[in-house]
């Protein structure tokens, strides 16, 4: 593993950075003290920024040279709504409030990352270090986009890339194509009409349809699209009823759809309408039908997951540089990629045997109470960061 020696001194206090992140969450759009932190830091390192893009966005800007080239590196900084199980010294000071997800890993790898390019500046360009707000559902990527990210920012190709538990120590892995799929919520409302429940002829009950909607939805899955093609229907919430003597007047289903290509997703959705609103006029009963596109899926680009890769493995070795499997998990990191070329991928965060004592009884992932970021990242992380910004702004690059 080849690490950057004054990344790896650094690597402490870059730590200490974030389990000071981790101590103090902050959720979408309210990343007002990490990104006071990020900019003092930044602003340390004499490195100017901007402030304010995506309501908290913070963006640093590193200069080197005179090409007119330039790079994005994009860390996301917020936390998600969720009560912490670890009981570390760095837990969570904040109740109901957790970086569950590793943003906090992510900011300071960025950081670390920040502070050897604005030092040894051994490139020729422009680095734009991207420290986003909102991740977590609020769907930070694209209000910065729409702040004009990209228009003040001019970068030829956009990186991201997040931590993975449960994956060895030292490995990396990238792909071409879609690794993340496009997240979608849907919300139906059945309209029937209550009545005694032993006298349900005197009624149109909702709960029955519901049910044949929950299966006929599958149908979509298993029977409408091309079987190489993925998708996943998942009603996650089936709301009905207040006593158990009374057929309710409504039953209302929500839940999410997952894909990696528009078209499946027109398909899912307009059969989803068809169904609902055909099953409950066999029914005599009414639907409210809405469906809302969130996140679109996560595409990489296959010059620029190429370049990705190829600098992992001069860090890692071959061996340790894994294919990216796609995974049915949304990414807001999607909006930058429909907009400029790029990259996202994985960084392995181990098995959880990092945590301290202290820590939940729970598995180290993703989302979940027991979940910390693993510090030993930092150095390796910043290491990718720094050789793909040198490596896209070489001097004798392109």
């Amino acid at each position: 593993m080849k690490l950057l020696d004054s990344i790896v001194t650094q690597a402490a206090s870059i730590a200490a950075l974030r389990r000071d992140i981790h101590a103090h969450p902050e959720l979408c759009f309210e990343e007002v003290r990490t990104a006071d932190l990020v900019a003092a830091k930044l602003l340390e390192w004499d490195i100017p920024i901007h402030r304010g893009m995506g309501t908290t966005g913070v963006v640093g800007i590193v200069k080197a040279g005179t090409s007119p080239r330039a790079i994005g590196m994009r860390a996301d900084m917020d936390a998600l709504p969720m009560q912490e199980f670890n009981t570390f010294a760095h837990a969570s000071r904040h109740a109901g409030k957790m970086h569950a997800c590793g943003h906090d890993g992510h900011t300071a790898m960025l950081l670390a990352a920040a502070q050897h390019l604005a030092k040894n500046r051994n490139f020729d360009g422009t680095v734009y270090l991207i420290f986003q707000p909102a991740e977590e559902g609020g769907g930070g990527a694209r209000e910065m986009i729409k702040d004009g990210l990209f228009e003040q920012f001019p970068m030829d190709a956009v990186f991201g890339m997040h931590n993975w538990p449960g994956s060895a120590f030292g490995k990396f892995a990238v792909s071409p194509g879609p690794v993340m799929a496009s997240t979608s919520e849907f919300k139906i409302v059945i309209r029937g009409k209550g009545s005694h429940a032993a006298l349900p002829h005197n009624g149109i009950d909702p709960e029955p349809i519901a049910c044949e909607m929950v299966q006929a939805f599958q149908t979509i899955i298993s029977r409408n699209k091309k079987p190489i093609d993925a998708g996943v229907i998942s009603v996650t919430m089936i709301h009905a009823g207040e006593a158990t003597n009374v057929v309710p007047d409504s039953c209302e289903l929500q839940g999410t759809v997952r894909t990696f290509t528009a078209e499946v997703l027109d398909l899912i959705e307009r059969r989803m309408k068809q169904i609902s609103e055909h099953l409950c006029a066999a029914h005599d009963a009414t639907c409210e039908f809405s469906f809302t596109r969130n996140y679109p899926s996560t595409v990489n680009s296959p010059a620029e997951a190429e370049f990705a890769r190829q600098v992992m493995v001069s860090i890692v070795g071959e061996a340790n540089v894994e294919l990216q499997e796609p995974t049915m998990g949304a990414e807001d990191f999607s909006f930058m990629l429909q907009a400029k070329p790029g990259a996202y991928c994985f960084i392995a965060n181990g098995e959880g045997h990092h945590r301290e004592i202290g820590h939940g009884g729970g598995p180290c992932m993703l989302h979940n109470p027991s979940y910390d970021f693993n510090d030993d990242l930092i150095p390796l992380g910043a290491t990718y960061w720094v050789r793909l910004a040198e490596g896209w702004l070489g001097k004798d690059a392109r």
